[in-house]
Formats: C-alpha cells, structure tokens, sequence
C-alpha cells in the first residue's frame, strides 16, 4: 500500500471524483492551498486528512507537505484535483513499490479537452515524477511549475493517468495561464542570461524527461516562438490527428507561448516599481491549479 497526497486550490467541482479515485489507497492526504470554495467542506466528507497550508509556489508547496505531513506508508503519490487514480494505475503503482531497484517512477498523462483524450498534441507519453519512496525526492520551483530532485535511480510506469485540464472552464484556464505567463517570462528571462542548453541531453538523453528539458531550454532562445509552437504541435507532433479539439489545443498553446514573450518584454522595458507590483499580484495570486502543457 501507498499514500496518497492530493494538492487542492477551488476545486469543488472536481475534488469528490478525484478522491474516490484514490480510495483504493487507506492513507489519502488532501493538501489545500487555503481554498475560498467549498473544497475543503466536500473533501472533509471523506474518511481522509485535510490539511491546509497557505501557497507560495509550487515546489515549496510540495516541500512542506512532504516534511511535514508524514505519510502513513513509505511510499506515496502526488495527485492534483483535476487528474484521477485508475485501477490499472494503482495495481501497478502496488506491484512497482514491491522491488527495490528504484526510490521513484515517473507517469504519464493523458490530456482530456474537450471531451476527448489529446493524443498527438502533448508530446504523449509525457512524463511527471510522482510516484516515490518518501524523503528520496523533493521539489524546486522552475517557471510556473516544478522540477523534482531524485536521490537515487529512478524508472517508468506503463499505466497512465487522465488529467482533465479543462475540466472547470475556459475561463478558468486563461486565468491560470496569464498567471503562469508571469512566472514562465521571469525563468525566461533567468535562462537566457544565465542558463545553457544540454545538447546531449537534447539528442542523446536516456529518458524523455531529460530530452524535454533540453528541449524546453532550446525553446527559450528561438525566434518566433508561438508560431515555432504551433508548427511543432500541430504538424510534427500530428495535432491535426487530434480533431477539432487538437486545433484548439495548439492554438490556445502558441497563444500561450505569445502572452509569455509580451511579459518578457514588460519586464525588461517597465520601470523597475511597476514590476515589483506585477510580481507581488503574481505571487498572491498564483495556486496549485492545473499544469499548462509545454515544454519543462
């Protein structure tokens, strides 16, 4: 048996599904980022722990909830409000934590939108570490999201996850996203004057996530970036195969990818007390919602 640790931000409509997908599991730990909605009241129904810690940002979040909320099992998996636990998944994840050759396993996701799985779009199979021995991994902060820190070998699941990104609304997702375009403009910014590229990773890297990640460096550096998105995802990557929802899909990313280059702009032609302001909304405003899909 494993724990299950699910990270919350106003999520009443999706918090009931996404934990009686997790009851399979007899140690579930809702983690909620001070919610204003009902969040809390509908996960308190549930034979579970409900723990709330103010947000600073994604990766310290994950820290805190891992140092100081104990698990009741050695091993445990991180599952966000919008994603489900499935039955496969979960046999699997049970049969993983039985050999010792390995402190984490990394998961797939599959992107639900519009009422179907986007499957070329994604960059599928796209892996997130989340499945791991407790105290072997931790977590750092990298543009909106997180990057994990992995204290020895690490491996792959086969069983997948659906995450239903859009599961509470357009709305919804442009807000996210103009609040994670902040956040994806300042590590921009930081990666261009300071960062490098991997190129062996880029070419040579032994697993996808390592190819990712050079790959999300080298997009940092390349002109034209919404319109470099949108050939990527739509043409190489087969978009087109994804319907009318992979059009949309690509077109709400490379509108994305624009929104981020007009804030690296801001940042560095604004007057320096403007963007001390900008920054602050950010970081008051900026929850553990539903992961965009690029590149890190």
């Amino acid at each position: 048996m494993f724990s299950i640790y699910i990270l919350t931000y106003n999520e009443e409509l999706d918090i009931a599904a996404c934990i009686e997908s997790a009851m399979l599991s007899d140690d579930i730990i809702v983690v909620d980022s001070c919610s204003s909605d009902r969040t809390v009241e509908i996960a308190s129904r549930y034979p579970i722990r409900v723990v709330q810690h103010a947000f600073e940002s994604h990766g310290r979040q994950r820290t805190w909830m891992l140092e100081s909320i104990p698990p009741k099992h050695e091993w445990v998996y991180i599952l966000e409000a919008d994603e489900r636990m499935t039955p496969e998944l979960f046999a699997e994840c049970e049969q993983a934590i039985q050999q010792s050759d390995y402190i984490g396993y990394y998961v797939a996701e599959r992107v639900m939108f519009m009422n179907r799985w986007i499957r070329y779009s994604t960059q599928y199979p796209r892996y997130q570490m989340r499945l791991f021995r407790h105290g072997q991994v931790w977590f750092t902060d990298y543009g909106h999201t997180e990057r994990e820190v992995c204290h020895g070998a690490t491996s792959f699941l086969k069983s997948t996850y659906p995450h239903y990104t859009c599961s509470k609304g357009l709305s919804r997702w442009i807000e996210k996203h103009n609040r994670y375009s902040t956040d994806e403009a300042t590590e921009t910014l930081h990666q261009i004057e300071q960062g490098t590229v991997n190129w062996r990773a880029l070419f040579f890297g032994k697993s996808e996530v390592e190819r990712r990640r050079a790959l999300k460096d080298l997009s940092l550096r390349l002109p034209a970036r919404p319109l470099i998105r949108f050939f990527y995802m739509y043409f190489l990557l087969g978009g087109f195969l994804d319907g009318r929802a992979g059009l949309a899909w690509c077109t709400l990313q490379a509108f994305y990818e624009y929104l981020i280059l007009l804030k690296v702009w801001e940042m560095k032609h604004l007057p320096v007390t403007t963007l001390d302001t900008q920054s602050s909304v950010s970081q008051t405003n900026t929850q553990t919602d539903a992961t965009s899909i690029n590149f890190s």
